[in-house]
């Protein structure tokens, strides 16, 4: 198998461990810098050059996309998906991973923990904003700082509401965050491979430091994850559309509590930490996903006129309650159910028996004209209480 790490870093250890864990499998393996590409568009002829010359071919590439090269990282991955070569992370995952604002976004549609967050731009709205999520202590972020750089502890609403300013003052985006006392000076990394965790750390900050990152002096030991961080962890990587990341979660009095999903996490602190060969449970599973890949259903399932996909309901006192998959109809109605998922658990392809409840939702390929009559009217969700309490009306 031919693979290619896109990376501009060759000699830094997580590049060099990936090619040498390639290598000692007999794979063929080339580091290409990532800014070297040119990407040529025509008619059913995506293609890549590298270098000025046209790029051979590659069974697979795994991105080691940086911070700074997000956005033409990002186009040239997903210029090999157009090349249908497979990706260890989807260009989509890479761009959702990489804005703070946008990764929390998607996460908290569903059961995830994440600590409570806010975003604002106009200054008459940081003090409320300050409050809402608890008052201070409360951490600030910048947007897209990575290894804990841009990340504020503030220990008052007015240093807080002084530092955003001055922020925004510099035209910075920042989120205001919810400090998690307990879990202070401490985080869990969980290194997630496809459907499962194969390693995980705790970082524990030194001294008066807060942020746990090894770049800030952070110390790493090795931690055994009970079943809740392991299916938090797997979840908000598939959430996010990555099949390889490195999922931080703080330790809540509440649970797991998911602050990042890394997209290209570093593989010297898990590594050195457990002992155990990060690089080769990747690289393996890049080897056994070539001969049998992933697709992007939302591109592949909607180029059919009048078919698509969409998510059907199943409300309280709907008549597809207590039915079966077989006798709701479905497909007499030209619609397939591709998974069902019933309080937090995904059930792929479900069998014609199985028996829907209420609250199931199945995510379905159709003929859309079908689907849009199964899907109820959307109704306003009842906010939560601390929050419909502090509405007004003008």
């Amino acid at each position: 198998m031919k693979i290619g790490i896109l990376s501009c870093s060759p000699n830094c250890y997580s590049t060099r461990r990936l090619r040498e864990a390639a290598e000692k499998r007999d794979h063929q393996v080339k580091v290409l810098n990532t800014l070297h590409f040119s990407i040529d568009l025509q008619e059913e002829l995506p293609d890549l050059y590298y270098r000025t010359k046209i790029l051979s071919h590659y069974d697979a590439v795994l991105p080691r996309i940086g911070a700074s090269i997000t956005y033409f990282g990002t186009a040239v991955v997903r210029q090999f998906e157009q090349m249908d070569v497979h990706c260890a992370n989807s260009s989509i995952g890479i761009a959702n991973s990489r804005d703070k604002l946008r990764s929390l976004q998607i996460l908290s549609k569903h059961a995830i923990g994440i600590p409570r967050t806010t975003f604002v731009r106009d200054r008459r709205d940081v003090l409320p904003a300050i409050e809402r999520v608890g008052g201070a202590p409360v951490i600030i972020k910048l947007l897209e700082g990575t290894q804990g750089v841009g990340v504020i502890l503030a220990d008052s609403n007015k240093i807080a509401e002084a530092i955003i300013e001055t922020l925004h003052s510099t035209k910075q985006n920042v989120l205001i965050q919810k400090f998690i006392a307990e879990s202070k000076g401490r985080d869990v990394r969980a290194f997630v491979v496809g459907d499962r965790v194969i390693a995980a750390m705790r970082r524990v900050a030194q001294g008066q430091e807060f942020r746990s990152n090894v770049h800030r002096g952070g110390l790493t030991e090795v931690v055994e994850l009970d079943e809740e961080y392991e299916k938090v962890a797997v979840q908000s990587a598939q959430i996010m559309g990555l099949r390889v990341a490195g999922v931080d979660m703080l330790e809540g009095k509440d649970g797991p509590q998911v602050m990042e999903v890394n997209s290209s996490p570093g593989l010297e602190g898990i590594e050195g930490a457990t002992g155990l060969d990060v690089a080769g449970a990747i690289i393996d599973y890049i080897s056994a996903q070539v001969d049998f890949p992933e697709v992007d259903i939302r591109q592949r399932l909607t180029v059919s006129r009048g078919y698509g996909v969409a998510e059907i309901h199943v409300p309280k006192g709907s008549e597809y309650v207590g039915k079966t998959v077989a006798e709701s109809g479905l497909r007499e109605k030209d619609v397939n159910a591709l998974t069902l998922r019933r309080v937090g658990t995904i059930i792929p392809n479900p069998r014609a028996d199985r028996v829907l409840e209420a609250g199931d939702r199945l995510l379905c390929f159709g003929k859309l004209e079908s689907m849009r009559v199964l899907v109820p009217k959307k109704t306003r969700r009842n906010r939560r209480p601390d929050v419909q309490k502090l509405v007004t009306t003008k």
